[in-house]
């Protein structure tokens, strides 16, 4: 609502802010303490903090319990296992009761000071959500840096989608966008896609990179790699239509040699020749059947899965 003795935008309605957290217990406190002092400046607005805690081996889950015993408005979800951030993100929004919606890292990557810019802009109208993303990348390896530009020009090339580079997943929405988003319950998600697949007016807000308050990430390089085939796959498919047109432009190029190396043969006799350039193509080629066949398991692997209609998690205990 728009306080009439006042040109800052105010609301009256609940906040929900989704916490997933893995092996968070150093960074919790920090972030408990940084929420609050932001909440303060905010008016102590009514909120709710959902910290899923995605099967942690250290003291994550026993801190999320001491929190909550002191504080009404902390709610636990504790996952039977890791079921990654994907499921975590996705259990605290279907247990999000508030009539705006955020998500944030317990790391402090996503700082909470950033919540009153995103709410002035969300509730000075025209737009259904706001989002971060970094403006730079300070402090990362060079070569994650390049690997994640490199991912969002592939993604944004070959997904009708658009993507914007350095999207954090923090991210402030309405009820009505949370309520498309629990719309797609699919069991491979990547949810920076499903935000641009239901659409809705979205203003991005721009931040310096922010190193980790405390601890280690947990994402890998190869889990990011991974992370960002589904992420590929689950809002593509020109992917396989590569695979087909670099098959059939094979097949052809193929015909054309056999039909020039019978022809010489025929010609010169004894010319079909090069017993070392024949096994570097059939490696070559081979390796090419292999990728396409690479491809379309990635996607028949999504269908798998998708039919076994398992859970996206399992909850252990939740308050």
């Amino acid at each position: 609502m728009q306080d009439a003795q006042n040109t800052k935008p105010t609301f009256d309605g609940l906040l929900s802010v989704v916490v997933p957290c893995r092996d968070e217990e150093q960074a919790l406190p920090i972030f408990i303490s940084e929420f609050s002092k932001v909440a303060a400046q905010m008016g102590n607005p009514r909120f709710e903090l959902i910290f899923v805690d995605d099967g942690s081996s250290d003291a994550t889950a026993e801190m999320l319990k001491k929190f909550a015993a002191g504080d009404s408005r902390i709610r636990y979800i504790l996952f039977s296992r890791n079921f990654g951030k994907e499921a975590a993100m996705y259990a605290g929004l279907k247990e999000a009761k508030g009539d705006f919606i955020t998500v944030m890292d317990a790391d402090m990557q996503d700082p909470p000071s950033l919540l009153p810019r995103m709410f002035d802009a969300l509730l000075s109208g025209g737009v259904d959500s706001v989002a971060a993303r970094r403006r730079t990348r300070d402090g990362e390896p060079p070569a994650r840096t390049f690997c994640a530009r490199a991912f969002y020009k592939v993604l944004n090339t070959l997904s009708p989608l658009k993507f914007t580079e350095g999207a954090r997943d923090f991210r402030l929405m309405t009820r009505r966008v949370l309520d498309a988003v629990l719309e797609l319950p699919e069991y491979n998600r990547f949810t920076k896609g499903i935000y641009e697949w239901v659409g809705f007016k979205t203003k991005w807000i721009e931040y310096d990179n922010v190193e980790r308050s405390a601890g280690r990430t947990k994402w890998s390089f190869f889990g990011l790699a991974v992370y960002s085939i589904d992420a590929l796959t689950s809002f593509s498919t020109i992917p396989l239509a590569i695979a087909a047109v670099v098959g059939i432009a094979f097949c052809a190029l193929s015909s054309v040699a056999i039909v020039f190396l019978a022809i010489r043969q025929l010609i010169f006799h004894n010319s079909a020749f090069g017993w070392t350039s024949t096994v570097c193509i059939l490696f070559f080629l081979s390796g090419l059947q292999l990728f396409c066949l690479g491809v379309l398991g990635q996607y028949m692997s999504k269908i798998y899965l998708e039919t076994k209609h398992r859970p996206h998690y399992i909850v252990a205990e939740k308050n």
